[in-house]
């Protein structure tokens, strides 16, 4: 089963097991319904076209105080990576022996890099980043790969039309995550011999 249709899998089975844990928490009269001022704080995904990104804005500057204080101890001072992932180089290596999976190489969507940093960074405090300090990183890092200028602010119009060294270097999948087409051809179950 491939790593979309698995995940797609998992996600089904997650939400049937919070729609039968919801019914029961209202059986039981525990748990209480979230007001949307809650849940906006966790419904906080970017997609690859921007929606979902905040307001606020960034600049490549900006950025670049940031990361110094909040990123560079793990990613070193230019994005060379030691003791962290490598964010910085690898453009070309991709169809090498040894391909360099970095911001500049392989990513295809300015707006994922937005989406992770908010999400997971810095590692020892996911999360705690203003959306104006996430854009400025995350320009600081467009720049540091060469994708885009110093000058460059970025903001939840921008950013979505920052263009990516590897935008074109993935097979679109256009299937549905689900269906119900079997994907091979069963044998009939084989006849239990009888002791």
């Amino acid at each position: 089963m491939c790593r979309s249709r698995r995940s797609t899998l998992m996600a089904l089975l997650v939400a049937m097991s919070m729609v039968s844990s919801m019914s029961r928490a209202e059986r039981l009269g525990l748990g209480q319904p979230l007001p949307e001022t809650q849940l906006a704080r966790w419904n906080i995904d970017v997609d690859a076209q921007g929606h979902g990104l905040p307001p606020g804005r960034g600049s490549v500057a900006q950025g670049q105080r940031v990361y110094a204080q909040t990123c560079a101890a793990c990613h070193g001072d230019k994005g060379q990576g030691n003791p962290a992932d490598t964010l910085v180089g690898g453009r070309g290596s991709l169809a090498t022996a040894k391909p360099l999976k970095t911001i500049g190489s392989f990513w295809p969507y300015a707006t994922t890099v937005f989406d992770f940093i908010n999400r997971a960074m810095p590692y020892n405090a996911p999360k705690s980043l203003s959306a104006d300090e996430v854009y400025a990183v995350t320009a600081y890092l467009l720049h540091l790969n060469g994708i885009v200028t110093a000058d460059t602010v970025l903001d939840a119009a921008s950013l979505p039309q920052v263009r990516m060294p590897n935008r074109d270097g993935f097979i679109a999948d256009t299937r549905p995550d689900t269906s119900n087409v079997a994907c091979q051809q069963c044998p009939a179950p084989a006849a239990v011999p009888s002791q």
